[in-house]
């Protein structure tokens, strides 16, 4: 067995234990705002363990902060902070978000090739998952759309950033201002923004999201 990065064991501790609530069933509003992953286990015996990873998008309500929680066969066992490292039969599950959405949530076994949860099928990366499924065509030709998207949107962002900073005073006396070459009316900027939060959650719902996503929006 590997040992864990120094990324790995801080997520490790930040592992708490669970109150032992029940699973809370999934509801069709939530489903801009939390994800639910499930993974089953076969342990000894051949019984096989049910694990559940819940992620509340908006963060919880006493304090707003997104955290995962992990429940075994409908019992939470263990809550934490993101990015997650929980304990598992065989490995461990790692879960990590962006602000656009989830990027990560896998099983990453002692041996062998880790694995992405399957989404739960009423969450919006279940149904995302679902079109794929059915459409993989059509699935592939957004994913590359929505990639698209995100790239222009940095390509853009990025030299209008650079002007922005480099009037910062102190910088400007150092080293100079640069002028983007690249000035959009305010209407259009705002229709590119838009399509860019589009496409960064559709990456997300796939879990493909990255820093070019951030760094677009």
């Amino acid at each position: 067995m590997p040992t864990p990065s120094w990324r790995a064991r801080l997520a490790e501790r930040r592992v708490k234990p669970g109150d032992g609530r029940p699973l809370p069933p999934f509801r069709w509003w939530q489903i801009l705002g939390r994800s639910l992953f499930l993974l089953d286990l076969e342990g000894v015996g051949g019984v096989t363990t049910t694990f559940a990873v819940d992620v509340r998008q908006l963060g919880d309500r006493d304090d707003g902060e997104v955290r995962a929680r992990l429940y075994r066969d409908g019992v939470q066992v263990a809550v934490s902070r993101l990015p997650a490292r929980f304990a598992v039969p065989g490995g461990h599950i790692e879960v990590a978000a962006r602000a656009s959405g989830l990027r990560r949530c896998h099983f990453v076994p002692d041996a062998g090739e880790e694995r992405q949860l399957t989404p739960h099928p009423r969450s919006a990366e279940g149904l995302r998952a679902r079109l794929h499924h059915r459409h993989p065509v059509l699935s592939r030709v957004i994913g590359v759309i929505a990639t698209a998207i995100v790239l222009v949107g940095v390509c853009i962002t990025v030299p209008q950033l650079v002007e922005t900073i480099s009037q910062v005073p102190a910088i400007a006396e150092s080293v100079g201002t640069f002028t983007s070459p690249i000035h959009l009316p305010t209407t259009v900027n705002i229709m590119l923004t838009l399509a860019v939060i589009l496409a960064s959650t559709e990456r997300a719902l796939r879990l493909r999201s990255s820093w070019l996503d951030e760094l677009a929006n």
